[in-house]
């Protein structure tokens, strides 16, 4: 819901630039989760922090592909930084950092296509609400993975996203 206040927040000021743009730091861990609207969250079941993690970023770039649709003055992207060695990968993953760490990316290499996306002309050339890694939109889905949404899930998570973060306005503001 972060990403959602935030972003909607900052909306009626991007509508009024030049060349605004909308980029979201994801994974592609996202690869490996379906949306899941029934449980925004994920309260039910086992917590388990890897899938969990892997539903945020899916919605994420679910968030990124609909803002695409209704803001056409604004550039969204969405990005997955590779695995980079960086203290968060070291610290929560550790058996995946040992296996890895040799082959991992540098924290330079990571935000390469962020800063690519932020600064270049290039990028806006490029169809709003685009999945990117080095440099170049990927896919969302991986092909025979079942994580297509049934029709209207993607809509219906931007209205539950807009009643959650009410409730979070409301407490703020009280």
């Amino acid at each position: 819901v972060g990403t959602y206040i935030l972003t909607t927040a900052l909306l009626p000021l991007l509508e009024k630039e030049a060349d605004a743009r909308v980029i979201t730091v994801s994974s592609g861990g996202m690869l490996v989760q379906k949306l899941n609207i029934s449980d925004l969250q994920s309260g039910s079941g086992t917590f388990d922090g890897t899938m969990v993690y892997a539903q945020n970023k899916r919605q994420q770039v679910v968030l990124t592909e609909q803002w695409a649709k209704t803001h056409g003055n604004i550039h969204f992207s969405v990005m997955h930084p590779g695995w980079a060695d960086t203290p968060a990968v070291r610290s929560s993953m550790p058996d995946f950092y040992q296996k890895m760490k040799n082959s991992l990316r540098t924290e330079a290499q990571g935000a390469d296509t962020v800063v690519w996306l932020a600064i270049s002309s290039e990028a806006t050339k490029l169809p709003s609400g685009l999945f990117f890694q080095d440099r170049q939109p990927v896919p969302t889905h991986l092909p025979l993975a079942s994580t297509h949404s049934p029709p209207g899930d993607e809509e219906k998570l931007m209205e539950m996203l807009e009643e959650l973060s009410q409730k979070f306005k409301s407490t703020s503001s009280g």
